[in-house]
């Protein structure tokens, strides 16, 4: 099984389309899965352009690049969430400070974006959906669960009319769940689906690292969901919890080595990417394997060569008889 290995540009979006294709390329990517902002993709020109998609396809066949996936996590956050002033680094100039303003663009934006995946060819957009109720995760003040039911609610309200535009345009969305977002565990995960009767248009983008951190072992959410993953990022993180700093953060930065968790490259953390391969084989996973690199030690051209070498070792596929058929009479 020769799952595509691809890069997720998302942390790479300081620098222009071509140059992150050519690197990708020399160091031996299949593809890349295209953030939605930056000079990378932008979705209206591709649902909308021709010649600009034209220009992106071909740039990506000079490197022999492939996409299947889109990553839209920035808009999508923009749709759900309780607004404050970090939304403004995500929304244009004309819209900042206006969260009503910034909830209408981002809704048209999120249905843009189906339509862009369409026009590329790809199946998937990953991405956030945002939280009205996030900051509620603590029950204190004491959190009612007619509040929670009503997050989830206003997040099936406002993401209906997007969906219904995804469905008309034959892609699905893949939720990465993340803290922020109306889906951070394995529980909420299942409410969300319930929510939402468990519409086709909904599934995950798994992200191991984001499940670690916060205490669950994440290949069991492979096992629990194994018609809702849609992809997958690979992505690892170190717990370094020294009876000072909690999983919180500490309002510390990331990279700071006093902090309870950081993200690391691949294979220099605590995620057990084998039991993960090993419960992709078991669902017939055959999508892309995306790296999303995160590491504030470490250098990220080093980093993201290091990480696809990892991975294609990593990548091994189920047996096709069993190991002891020959021992039968």
């Amino acid at each position: 099984m020769a799952r595509p290995i691809t890069l997720f540009t998302g942390q790479w979006a300081d620098l222009p389309f071509e140059i992150v294709c050519e690197k990708a390329s020399s160091w031996g990517y299949d593809g890349l899965e295209i953030a939605t902002w930056g000079d990378h993709l932008e979705v209206k020109k591709a649902a909308e352009d021709p010649g600009y998609l034209a220009r992106k396809k071909e740039i990506l066949a000079k490197y022999r690049l492939q996409c299947r996936a889109l990553g839209a996590h920035l808009a999508g956050q923009c749709v759900g969430d309780l607004y404050d002033l970090r939304l403004d680094d995500f929304a244009p100039a004309e819209v900042k400070g206006k969260p009503d303003e910034i909830r209408r663009w981002a809704i048209e934006e999120m249905k843009l974006t189906a339509r862009a995946a369409k026009n590329l060819g790809c199946y998937v957009v990953n991405g956030f959906m945002g939280s009205p109720i996030w900051k509620f995760w603590y029950s204190f003040p004491a959190t009612s669960e007619e509040l929670v039911e009503k997050g989830f609610q206003q997040i099936k309200e406002l993401w209906t009319p997007i969906f219904d535009e995804f469905d008309r345009c034959g892609v699905k969305f893949a939720l990465e769940v993340h803290p922020t977002e109306i889906a951070f565990d394995l529980y909420t995960a299942k409410r969300l689906l319930e929510v939402f009767d468990y519409r086709p248009t909904l599934g995950f983008n798994f992200d191991p690292s984001h499940l670690l951190w916060q205490g669950m072992t994440p290949h069991l959410f492979i096992r629990e969901f194994p018609d809702r993953i849609f992809h997958v990022h690979l992505k690892d993180v170190a717990l370094t919890l020294d009876g000072k700093a909690s999983v919180l953060g500490s309002h510390l930065p990331f990279g700071d080595l006093r902090r309870g968790w950081n993200f690391r490259s691949l294979s220099h953390g605590d995620v057990d990417f084998e039991s993960i391969i090993r419960e992709l084989n078991a669902i017939g996973y055959e999508g892309p394997l995306s790296v999303e690199w995160e590491d504030n030690g470490m250098d990220r051209e080093f980093g993201a060569k290091e990480a696809l070498e990892f991975v294609r070792g990593l990548d091994f596929k189920p047996s096709e008889v069993a190991f002891d058929s020959h021992m039968k009479k």
